[in-house]
């Protein structure tokens, strides 16, 4: 299980959504350095084994890590008896990257009972903005909760 550094209102969901991420971040090779208090930082030392024909990071990986930062963020909000799924999805890519140790910053930018909004920023080992992404999140409760 990736390490997690706790933050003020840390939500026992947060343990379960990084427990549950472990085979995604065993494929793609990211790690989760820090979660918690509406906040997640997702690494990945990108190379060729991430490239698409172009030898550039193929931007589905990108997504990945973004979506991940954002996911874990959002799930560090929820209550122990809540789950979310995620509605919506962008990104934009804005910097071609061949290798370098990616880090995505996400972050919950609006919460609602109901929906949220989160954000991230993806830049590379000069801290150069690589990528942003947004997305929607809708909570879940009772039923629709159960068994996520």
């Amino acid at each position: 299980m990736p390490k997690t550094v706790p933050m003020e209102g840390e939500a026992a969901a947060t343990h379960r959504i990084l427990a549950k991420l472990s085979p995604a971040a065993e494929l793609i090779g990211f790690q989760v350095p820090e979660a918690g208090g509406g906040r997640a930082r997702v690494t990945l030392e990108a190379g060729p084994r991430h490239a698409n024909p172009m030898g550039t990071v193929h931007g589905g990986i990108l997504c990945d890590i973004a979506d991940a930062a954002m996911g874990i963020a959002f799930a560090s909000t929820l209550a122990a008896e809540e789950s979310f799924t995620t509605v919506e999805l962008k990104i934009n890519f804005l910097r071609p990257v061949r290798q370098a140790r990616l880090r995505a910053e996400g972050w919950v930018a609006q919460r609602g009972k109901t929906i949220g909004y989160t954000e991230c920023s993806v830049f590379d080992d000069d801290d150069r903005l690589v990528a942003k992404a947004a997305s929607t999140c809708m909570v879940l409760r009772g039923e629709r909760a159960a068994g996520r």
